[in-house]
């Protein structure tokens, strides 16, 4: 493995601004360590070898000039198959879109290139982000670097694999219900999901439009935050989008790293520190809590009673919202097109591409959604879901005057084996518990790395008021700075 690939996203960035290497030989030796590895770890659907270089080489070209760099210029990333690259396949991990090169990019790829990023190629990801162990991909499940049998989570998988796996020191996400956070704990990664309408939805294919985001994932937490600072902001294309500039993320983690959390008041969420988490997850969790104390911090029980109803409102929300989304995929305006061979009506066409093009955890969604919007059964379900979340919100609303942010698990246990959760459901939704409120509220909150339960990493989840994503990182690094970072086994 090249030293380059063992490098921070900052360190990269520096080494390419002073000219001691250069965008070129950055690209290549990741685009090396993928070539050697991914087969065994299948982080990405696909890579863009060509597109990669000659972006390096356009910052090379840039830094040769003269011309001034962003402060992650010629540094690679992945980016989660649920934008979309101008020219380069979006599958969305689905069969349905197979094949299909989008005509534009969306807005967090667009600041990519501007900031004059490098990207890779496309990560593997639970198909249409509908999942939590990236084993619903239509091209087959990502690999946990830390163990190959195991989870890498999900949606995002491939994002966080590519991490760990030193693929790619930089990846984007989108986090919907935990899939951003929920891969970041279990490979030992940093996963940040900016508050609702920090980052533009803008060519984001939309599963759950009043819970999706894409955010920054990363293997330090400054490294988050130089992504998060490029990757978000206004975007007018984007009715959700907060007109507000980004919260200073960068400074925040800096002054985390100091190691000083003199004068802020930490809530631990008394609903996630019961039963249902494992031993050894509550046990990192309890140590992390205490190296927070020493370094300034106070802490706080706080009770918010309305989480425990997360999950069921989540789960008629979200498929809800997904049945609507979802509807325009009917092979007659673009992706696969099955049955059209003159003999069959319009609908018989649609009803065999979607058959054909949706993979299992999809219907299940589509089905449950349908249902919950149906005549006679929407205020029962859906309407009642969105009651629970208002009652969420307002937990969130009574926490946050009492301490500046919220304390968890990100997960309640480690990666799970491979095939070991598809035939329960529930069971595999349970992965997102504790990470399914902040989606529901709108805030922000990170995952980082505590420590290790059987080996295995554990995630530690900060949560924060809206536009206070700050806060989040500020904390997050001055839990790194004493806990350290984690490296999986080599493979």
């Amino acid at each position: 493995m090249s030293d380059l690939t063992k490098l921070s996203a900052a360190e990269v960035a520096g080494l390419v601004a002073t000219g001691e290497t250069s965008a070129v030989e950055v690209t290549q030796a990741h685009l090396d360590r993928i070539a050697a590895v991914d087969e065994r770890v299948h982080a990405f659907l696909h890579v863009d070898t060509e597109g990669a270089l000659a972006a390096a080489r356009s910052v090379d070209e840039r830094r040769a000039a003269g011309d001034e760099l962003g402060p992650l210029a010629g540094v690679p990333v992945a980016v989660k198959d649920v934008l979309t690259t101008k020219g380069v396949p979006t599958t969305v991990g689905s069969k349905i879109l197979e094949g299909w090169r989008p005509p534009y990019d969306s807005t967090v790829v667009q600041r990519l290139r501007e900031a004059g990023t490098v990207m890779l190629g496309k990560t593997n990801m639970d198909e249409f982000a509908m999942g939590s162990s990236t084993e619903y991909s239509a091209y087959g499940p990502t690999r946990n670097p830390w163990d190959l049998d195991r989870i890498p989570g999900g949606s995002g998988g491939g994002s966080a694999a590519a991490l760990a796996a030193y693929e790619a020191p930089l990846s984007i996400g989108s986090d919907t219900g935990g899939s951003i956070r929920q891969p970041g704990a279990v490979t030992g990664t940093v996963g940040a999901k900016p508050t609702y309408g920090g980052t533009s939805r803008y060519g984001l294919v939309a599963f759950s439009s009043s819970l999706d985001t894409p955010g920054p994932c990363a293997r330090n937490v400054l490294d988050a935050a130089l992504l998060h600072q490029v990757i978000g902001g206004h975007d007018p294309r984007d009715s959700t989008s907060i007109p507000a500039p980004v919260p200073d993320v960068v400074g925040a983690a800096r002054l985390g790293a100091t190691g000083d959390l003199t004068g802020v008041k930490l809530g631990v969420v008394t609903e996630f520190t019961g039963e249902g988490a494992e031993p050894g997850v509550m046990a990192a969790f309890r140590e992390s809590v205490e190296a927070l104390a020493k370094l300034g911090a106070e802490i706080v029980e706080v009770s918010c009673p309305h989480f425990k109803y997360a999950l069921p409102a989540y789960y008629l929300i979200a498929p809800s919202e997904c049945s609507s989304n979802l509807a325009r995929f009917d092979g007659v305006r673009f992706g696969l097109r099955v049955g059209d061979d003159g003999n069959r009506s319009l609908e018989e066409v649609m009803s065999l591409t979607r058959e054909a093009g949706f993979g299992p955890e999809v219907k299940r969604r589509i089905m449950i959604g349908t249902y919950a919007l149906s005549s006679g059964y929407y205020d029962a379900y859906y309407g009642q879901a969105q009651k629970v979340r208002t009652l969420i919100t307002r937990d969130f609303t009574a926490a946050f005057e009492r301490v500046d942010a919220l304390i968890s698990p990100t997960t309640p246990f480690v990666a799970f084996p491979i095939g070991s959760r598809t035939a329960d459901p529930y069971q595999m939704y349970l992965a997102d518990l504790f990470t399914i409120p902040t989606n529901l509220y709108g805030g922000p909150a990170i995952s980082v790395p505590c420590g290790l339960s059987e080996g295995l990493p554990v995630g530690f989840q900060i949560m924060a008021p809206t536009m206070a994503d700050d806060r989040m990182y500020r904390v997050a690094a001055a839990l790194e700075s004493t806990v350290g970072t984690f490296t999986p086994p080599a493979l």
